[in-house]
């Protein structure tokens, strides 16, 4: 964890002139940094069950995932397990992370585990027949069909996942230049905008260019924003309003029954037909449509821009993307249930204990704190470099090692009154 370095307080606190400054870093930003990356787990997790199996939910809309490659080993039948089932059936096996799967049902224990049985619930089917698999579950990502991170690969890239396949690919092998992060919020591959071309005439008018190499320049490597059309940037400029008159429209329609996402605006409901007179898609399709071979960015609430007619519902279905009208399918809708449910209006009580003392008080809580902080780190350094899950006893034996560390120094102190 990086701490800034700062100054020495004011008085300058001893040392001679040429003395090196320690670097300075308080408890309040220590807590927010940590603050900040449990915010960032909670979204990652979406408030995912860690005790219950999700298996009885059925095909969960958006959940973590995770590969047992102990259990299912490249060249046997791909499986995924649900966060709660990670913990308590594979804590001590090699798991690989899958972020999030749409649409998925619990395989833990089933036919794919030869040798498992579920603890959390032994009695389930023997497959998920929904499911979907890709090689992401035997641990390898994008065209190059490669781990992440990749120890051969020395070239710095991140990795973007595709809404549709969700498959993750680099950055450089989408046959185009990925704009800018902050500047798309969704991705479709090559080879997912080759099955999905309708897509193609909604790219001409919705999407966010990629960038491209100026040929003069390419050598030097760098790179320049590809020219908007007129359309391209009044478009742009409608989605940077905060909420323009067509999302306000469509958030005063039924909603479905989902959580509300941390800006307050529920999903809108998917599959409505739209009430305008024929279909935006011929519409589009009408003037003139480039296809690349390459992949599409996409900015936030391009979905509402897809047309629901029921011709086009019939196209969605039989493509099997009828996810991409719904809004609530977003990574990003998922990101904020996860944060928006854990939130909550309590004061933090270390903080308001930190408040409540006096200087000398607070620089003995920080120094313990720090203990704390530095050997737990190094404790749970040992579970990531085996790759295997930290389990409720773990940490408890850790505070337990800890206090009677804490009480051994304690003991071997002398105090004097004065």
């Amino acid at each position: 964890m990086a701490a800034a370095a700062e100054g020495a307080g004011p008085g300058g606190g001893g040392g001679g002139a040429g003395a090196a400054e320690e670097p300075v870093v308080s408890l309040a930003e220590v807590l927010a940094e940590n603050e900040e990356l449990e915010k960032e787990a909670r979204a990652v997790l979406g408030g995912s069950d860690h005790e219950r199996c999700s298996y009885s939910q059925g095909a969960v809309k958006r959940q973590a995932l995770y590969a047992c490659s102990t259990c299912t080993p490249p060249g046997a039948e791909p499986a995924g397990i649900c966060l709660a089932c990670s913990y308590e059936c594979h804590g001590s096996h090699r798991l690989l992370e899958l972020y999030t799967k749409r649409n998925f049902r619990c395989d833990c224990g089933n036919s794919k585990f030869k040798n498992l049985q579920c603890k959390l619930l032994p009695e389930k089917g023997k497959v998920n027949s929904g499911n979907k698999y890709n090689d992401n579950f035997y641990g390898l990502y994008c065209t190059c069909k490669r781990p992440y991170p990749d120890p051969e690969d020395e070239i710095p890239d991140e990795m973007i996942q595709c809404i549709v396949c969700e498959d993750w690919f680099h950055g450089r092998h989408l046959g185009a230049v990925p704009p800018d992060s902050g500047d798309f919020h969704e991705m479709v591959c090559q080879a997912c905008m080759n099955h999905c071309q309708f897509l193609w005439a909604y790219a001409s008018q919705f999407a966010v260019p990629p960038l491209t190499k100026a040929n003069s320049l390419e050598d030097e490597g760098i790179v320049l924003n590809v020219e908007e059309t007129e359309e391209q940037k009044k478009e742009v400029k409608k989605e940077s309003r905060p909420e323009h008159q067509e999302i306000k429209e469509e958030n005063q329609t039924e909603q479905i029954n989902e959580p509300s996402t941390s800006s307050g605006s529920a999903c809108p409901e998917v599959g409505v037909k739209s009430e305008e007179s024929g279909c935006k898609l011929k519409e589009l399709q009408s003037k003139q449509v480039l296809k690349k071979d390459t992949a599409t960015f996409w900015p936030s609430n391009w979905r509402s821009k897809l047309c629901t007619c029921e011709d086009c519902l019939k196209m969605y279905a039989e493509l099997e993307v009828q996810f991409l009208t719904d809004e609530c399918d977003t990574v990003l809708a998922y990101e904020n249930k996860g944060t928006s449910d854990q939130e909550t209006d309590r004061r933090d009580p270390l903080m308001d204990t930190l408040n409540s003392m006096n200087r000398v008080q607070q620089v003995e809580l920080i120094c313990e704190y720090n203990d704390l902080k530095t050997e737990l780190t190094d404790y749970l350094r040992r579970f990531a470099d085996e790759g295997t899950v930290v389990k409720r006893e773990d940490i408890q034996h850790f505070f337990e090692e800890f206090q009677s560390r804490k009480r051994r120094r304690t003991n071997r102190m002398q105090y004097y009154c004065s």
